[in-house]
């Protein structure tokens, strides 16, 4: 087993839950104005230099408050607290080996009968109880974790918007309350980074990045990287007999052909892949989601 592997293999004892209901209760405040959070929200438009680029405060505030508008669409947390503490457990190992691991990484599965997974800047990471029932092992759900770790470490959602130059005077965090036109560009920025995440999708080149960063962190953390592509072929599968897709990652995402294809050409990087962990005995016991 190389690197953090061995972290998800012996943490599975351990009490506290990183996406515990203290977290949450903080997302919901995020919600009202005359909380801290809100104040902080309402007060996130201090205009600098279009050219500085967003710090974390800023990026992890904006990122919570869209996580908020995700629990508020595609469900609540299951209640089960081993699940969700063991996600966080396969999460972090994953994000330790990821291209930003210095940064906080919170993962919560959703009351969703949807397959998707999503990530919101700063490094909270939802991921669908449909999605996560089609899994077979323990690698799979860590490929499905890192896709999504891929995309904070990239900072995609971000650099969507600032391409079309929606945020590109947003700079730093105050406590204090904003109103005018910088309270309306937050307004505006949020709804709009909204759109990106849940309903049009991030650009087919930012899917196929971080598939590729999934590959790679799953491979280093001691998984079996191919575990990205069988994820892929099961929603292909169910993508040929979906009439519903909207909301999935059959409608924000580009075609499951082209993302099999890049990432089998990619296996031939990992010669020894079919000799790395998949877990499926873990996976089964801990993922109780009926």
């Amino acid at each position: 087993m190389r690197f953090l592997l061995f972290f998800a293999l012996i943490a599975l004892s351990l009490s506290a839950s990183p996406a515990s209901a203290g977290f949450f209760d903080q997302l919901q405040n995020l919600a009202k104005p005359d909380s801290k959070e809100g104040k902080i929200l309402a007060g996130a438009t201090q205009v600098v230099s279009s050219s500085k680029e967003i710090d974390y405060p800023t990026e992890r505030t904006i990122g919570e408050s869209l996580a908020l508008e995700g629990l508020q669409r595609f469900g609540n947390p299951v209640k089960n607290e081993a699940l969700q503490r063991y996600v966080n457990l396969v999460g972090n190992a994953v994000a330790g080996n990821s291209k930003r691991s210095t940064i906080p990484y919170q993962f919560a599965v959703l009351e969703s009968p949807v397959q998707n997974a999503f990530a919101v800047p700063g490094g909270v990471i939802f991921v669908s109880k449909a999605l996560v029932s089609i899994l077979d092992d323990e690698a799979e759900l860590a490929a499905v974790l890192a896709h999504e770790v891929g995309h904070v470490a990239a900072k995609h959602a971000l650099k969507s918007t600032q391409r079309a130059q929606l945020i590109s005077g947003v700079g730093t965090i105050t406590a204090a309350s904003v109103g005018g036109d910088k309270g309306k560009k937050l307004a505006s920025t949020i709804g709009d980074m909204q759109a990106v995440l849940f309903d049009k999708g991030l650009d087919k080149e930012m899917e196929y990045e971080a598939d590729l960063a999934a590959m790679e962190s799953t491979y280093r953390t001691g998984y079996d990287p191919s575990a990205m592509i069988r994820v892929l072929e099961k929603l292909q599968k169910l993508e040929a007999s979906s009439k519903e897709k909207k909301g999935s990652w059959f409608s924000t995402h580009p075609p499951l052909s082209e993302r099999i294809a890049r990432l089998q050409a990619q296996l031939k990087k990992y010669p020894d892949y079919a000799e790395q962990a998949k877990v499926p005995s873990r996976f089964a016991k801990q993922v109780r989601l009926k």
